[in-house]
């Protein structure tokens, strides 16, 4: 099937660049749908309150944009890895996964997002690719490191071998936790390390994507590109563009999508 991004897609969608031209991605704005306020426009995510024949309809024009059926999954903030195969019928039920990886090029691989980090992989050599939803708990849990090693497994690949972008998120000047969350990462109020800083009594403010980075690279992966933590990938802080869930809990849900041509 042809692909028509570049022809379909909104301006303002992110169009991620990876170095093998057989691998495609694209992540969705809030524009180029049909959904009514809350959801305006381009609202990808059923069972949240807005009309599901306009998600229908939204669903059916990102298919037609990436060229290639995708497949819903029931994120958790979890860490589990759900394998596309090609020949596989759709579940009768998304499953249950925060990240969904294929070396098909009959399917491409779709998370949602409406504050966490969405984080892409691909095999340089274009043998595999995969995504990844990362709130907090699922990137303390390990998210990233689980779809790194099954798309190391799909390509036969080292870590050095998978490029990554990192899509925008909620920032690191917007992101306010608890203590609960540096324990999650190793870190505590006494010595919060890098990727927190004190905002107030209790609370501090999370790199998110920093974060992930810093995992990604004890991981072994070398190649990383998009959300650096500047104010133009927050999520929370462009509401007009993103959908953000703190901004405002009735909304919709973005989508990253990478594939192989």
């Amino acid at each position: 099937m042809p692909e028509r991004l570049d022809e379909l897609a909104p301006a303002d969608w992110w169009r991620p660049r990876f170095s093998h031209p057989r691998v495609g991605a694209v992540m969705t704005a809030r524009s180029g749908g049909v959904s009514q306020p809350p959801f305006d426009a381009f609202n990808l995510r059923d069972g949240l309150g807005d009309d599901p024949v306009a998600v229908a309809a939204n669903r059916a024009l990102l298919q037609e944009i990436v060229g290639r059926p995708t497949r819903l999954l029931s994120q958790v903030h979890g860490v589990a890895v759900h394998l596309l195969e090609s020949m596989a019928e759709p579940p009768a039920t998304p499953p249950v996964a925060d990240a969904v990886v294929t070396a098909s090029s009959a399917v491409a691989c779709e998370i949602q997002v409406a504050d966490c980090l969405p984080v892409l992989f691909a095999h340089v050599g274009g043998r595999a690719v995969g995504a990844a939803h990362a709130g907090w708990r699922g990137l303390a849990g390990g998210v990233l490191e689980a779809t790194l090693a099954h798309v190391r497994a799909l390509a036969d690949a080292s870590a050095g071998d998978i490029e990554c972008w990192l899509g925008p998120c909620i920032g690191p000047t917007r992101f306010e936790v608890g203590a609960d969350v540096l324990l999650a990462f190793g870190a505590s109020p006494e010595q919060p390390g890098a990727c927190f800083r004190p905002a107030r009594p209790g609370k501090w403010l999370a790199d998110l994507p920093a974060l992930a980075r810093q995992r990604l690279a004890a991981a072994g992966v070398q190649q990383m590109a998009g959300n650096s933590g500047a104010p133009d990938w927050c999520t929370l802080g462009h509401p007009q563009r993103c959908f953000s869930y703190r901004h405002a809990p009735r909304t919709g849900r973005m989508a990253a999508l990478v594939w192989l041509r």
